[in-house]
């Protein structure tokens, strides 16, 4: 007999034979029969095994406990239970890997997430973190059917880099030298012995390629893995994450904050739609307010401001922020919660910021001291999205670069954009990682990654 999943056993409109295969969460003995609660990930959802101890079936009951798998033949029948429709009255249960009840390290109880981090080598098994694992992958086909229902192309960027897009300088460098022989060299001799011939690193971005390709095919987006190389422990910044990055030519920082916030909206809808059940379970225990939060995203136009005008309302909050807020200010997580959470009540596009603070690569503004940049800020989380209209006009880009003290010689391929067939094109980039956070309630970036990647934590 052929394996069905518990997701597909648990929706059948009529009984007969089934063959279930997955893990036990729990097993129940009563007097001349025992209950076996099954759970193979497809679904939050564990089927219930009624096995009568006949001498067949009590020889393998006895050996079984919480963390064994097991495959159940048997017969699909209604449950008199309250909750549960179906039951799987056993025929034969096959063992394929039993675990020690006592040192199996997940109980039926509720675990810490600070210890589960520590067995993120089992966590999976969790209901918690099955169900964020199940939303994780539904968002991402959302992403990816996002794009294609509006005619981008998904393009792969590369994660072996020599350029920076960020400037900042918190890449991840790559070296084919052993740290010692390394040391030994001088800098043009170490030059020569790379294996690239130069420094290299791990990307921060795959902006400065998806430009490229846009300017060629129109419409892209990049949806992969990224690194910094920052020493941040807050809950929401890890070493490795994964971004979605889109870049659309012949655009503008309206077209650019429009399709923001038609991602949001379609990816928090698909949530809401699509993964009911798993955020039902999020809403019970992880956070109370998630689906009214949710339903609120979807409730109205998102709030738009400028940096100015986003400065000025945070001033005149009477507020005592831990950040104090001036003219050229960054806006920090409590500025940006503030916005959204107390003032608007809704997600707010702070666009056109002072080019002080912003990247090299965003388009310079008439009034020559703000950029049109956007951050997308929505409710618990702060920055969702930040991103741009790209600076097209090559001698504005050559002097923004040279304030900011970037190599021209090291971005001669990204200049050729700007000197052949240049044109006006945004971009912006969305922390997948984040959009889990929002959309799960899950409070820390850590959790919401199979195997997180922070300071001084490479385990798995």
């Amino acid at each position: 007999m052929q394996r069905t999943r518990i997701v597909e056993v648990l929706s059948r409109e009529a009984g007969g034979p089934v063959l279930v295969k997955g893990w036990v969460r729990t097993r129940r003995d009563a007097k001349g029969f025992s209950f076996l609660e099954i759970n193979d990930g497809s679904c939050l959802a564990n089927v219930q095994v009624v096995a009568d101890h006949t001498e067949d079936l009590l020889s393998v009951l006895d050996a079984l406990g919480t963390g064994a798998a097991v495959g159940v033949s048997g017969e699909l029948v209604p449950s008199p239970a309250a909750g549960q429709r179906w039951e799987v009255r056993a025929g034969a249960i096959e063992v394929y890997g039993l675990a020690d009840a006592e040192a199996f390290p997940l109980q039926k109880k509720r675990h810490s997430d600070e210890y589960l981090r520590t067995i993120a080598h089992l966590r999976p098994r969790t209901n918690k973190y099955g169900a964020m694992l199940r939303v994780r992958s539904e968002m991402a086909l959302a992403v990816h059917d996002f794009f294609r229902q509006r005619g981008f192309f998904h393009v792969h960027a590369p994660i072996l880099t020599g350029s920076d897009c960020e400037g900042a300088g918190e890449m991840f460098r790559v070296s084919n030298l052993e740290a010692e022989q390394a040391a030994a060299m001088p800098p043009d001799r170490r030059a020569e012995e790379e294996f690239f011939g130069r420094p290299s690193g791990l990307t921060v971005s795959g902006q400065l390629e998806a430009e490229l390709m846009a300017l060629a095919l129109g419409g892209v987006y990049t949806f992969g893995p990224t690194f910094r190389a920052e020493n941040s422990n807050t809950p929401k910044h890890a070493a490795e994450f994964w971004m979605v990055e889109p870049e659309l030519a012949f655009a503008d920082l309206v077209d650019d904050m429009d399709l923001a916030e038609a991602l949001v909206r379609h990816l928090v809808a698909h949530a809401l739609s699509a993964c009911a059940a798993d955020l039902a379970l999020f809403g019970n225990y992880v956070d109370k307010n998630l689906l009214p939060t949710l339903e609120d995203i979807l409730a109205a136009p998102f709030a738009r401001v400028t940096h100015a005008e986003a400065i000025g309302i945070l001033k005149a909050s009477g507020r005592s922020f831990d950040y104090p807020v001036h003219e050229l200010s960054d806006l920090q997580t409590e500025h940006e919660r503030f916005l959204c959470e107390e003032h608007f009540k809704r997600p707010v596009i702070v666009h056109d910021y002072p080019k002080e603070i912003k990247a090299f690569y965003m388009r310079l503004n008439d009034d020559g001291r703000t950029v049109a940049a956007m951050d997308l800020l929505v409710p618990r989380i702060g920055e969702l999205c930040g991103g741009s209209q790209r600076e097209e006009r090559l001698d504005v880009l050559t002097r923004r670069m040279a304030e900011v003290g970037l190599s021209e010689e090291q971005y001669w391929w990204y200049l050729d954009t700007r000197r052949f067939g240049t044109a006006p094109h945004a971009g912006f980039g969305m922390g997948f990682e984040r959009l889990l956070m929002l959309v799960t309630g899950i409070a820390n970036i850590r959790d919401v990654i199979p195997f997180p990647r922070t300071p001084g934590h490479l385990e798995f």
